[in-house]
């Protein structure tokens, strides 16, 4: 490593996994933390750094960037950059990185686990079960083997679950607006043709202006037939009221959501008040939706992979 870069700066100003900063202190960086400052009081000292560390406790915007004057990277532990105002960063030559390799396979997982769990009733029948209840003919569950899975984005997240439906007699399909990216385990598809043959829907599509409301009555009603929706992703890209309606008319037949569209940007709360909006009342109220709070890529190992992966990419790129 160089003189310049043995003596820069990182502020991280969220909590991660220790072997990020043990490693970067190993590669001649000084590291400093602070996880409880207002985002102005950080602001009043970004000039001071080199590098930045986040996960989503702050929105990177063009007064946060104008104030860090000497920032070359921007290390964001997560998979993906919607709270960076990505286009100004780059204008003013900051080095963005981010780590959708770290938790790909733990969003695979999780996507396979929620739509295994929705065919077989899993979370209804252990409610069931623990009230005393023991109603088998209601709990008869849906084989996976022989559906057509389609999914909307295929790169790290959509090719993670496509690898993990490999030990399953199921036809999977992909909807991409890159091209040539279909491989062994997915063919893409135009967008009509995977609305006319899918039975599920997993959405792992960034978010982005094309991708909020995507999936509203019209997107919905565009499928032939019935189907179950996957949301990993990012809640803004389902309108929930559009969904419940959907749920209530059968044309979804399920839901499986670990995104919801009422969370913050820092993806750490749910409401600012308590007034739930009606269309949540009917998700948290409907047996054949199951919810989780952004948790698909936050496993043990996930932690791990983020944290290593965005210190190999500051070693590439600046050692």
């Amino acid at each position: 490593m160089n003189d310049r870069i043995t003596i820069m700066r990182v502020l991280h100003i969220d909590k991660n996994h220790e072997l990020l900063t043990n490693q970067l202190n190993d590669l001649g960086f000084t590291n400093h933390e602070d996880y409880t400052s207002s985002k102005e009081e950080i602001e009043a000292k970004l000039s001071d750094y080199d590098g930045i560390i986040i996960r989503s406790r702050f929105t990177i915007d063009k007064q946060f960037l104008d104030a860090a004057k000497n920032l070359k990277f921007i290390g964001r532990v997560g998979a993906g950059l919607e709270n960076i105002d990505c286009d100004y960063a780059e204008e003013k030559g900051i080095y963005l990185i981010s780590a959708p390799e770290g938790n790909r396979n733990a969003v695979g997982e999780h996507a396979l686990g929620m739509l295994l769990s929705l065919f077989n009733k899993l979370n209804k029948a252990d409610k069931e079960v623990r009230q005393g209840k023991w109603l088998r003919e209601a709990n008869r569950g849906l084989e996976l083997d022989g559906k057509t899975v389609g999914l909307i984005g295929y790169g790290n997240m959509g090719k993670a679950f496509a690898k993990k439906l490999r030990g399953f007699d199921v036809d999977v399909l992909c909807y991409d607006i890159n091209t040539n990216v279909g491989d062994e385990n997915c063919k893409q598809v135009s967008l009509e043709e995977l609305q006319n043959k899918a039975d599920v829907l997993s959405l792992h599509t960034p978010q982005t202006p094309h991708t909020v409301n995507m999936v509203d009555s019209k997107f919905i009603n565009s499928f032939k037939k019935p189907f179950w929706l996957i949301n990993t992703a990012r809640g803004k890209s389902v309108v929930t009221e559009d969904l419940a309606e959907a749920l209530d008319s059968g044309k979804v037949l399920g839901a499986g959501l670990d995104v919801l569209e009422y969370e913050k940007s820092s993806f750490e709360n749910l409401f600012t008040s308590d007034n739930m909006p009606k269309a949540f009342q009917y998700l948290i109220a409907s047996e054949n939706v199951l919810l989780s709070p952004h948790v698909a890529g936050w496993t043990i190992e996930s932690n791990i992979k983020l944290a290593q992966t965005i210190v190999d990419k500051i070693k590439a790129k600046f050692c």
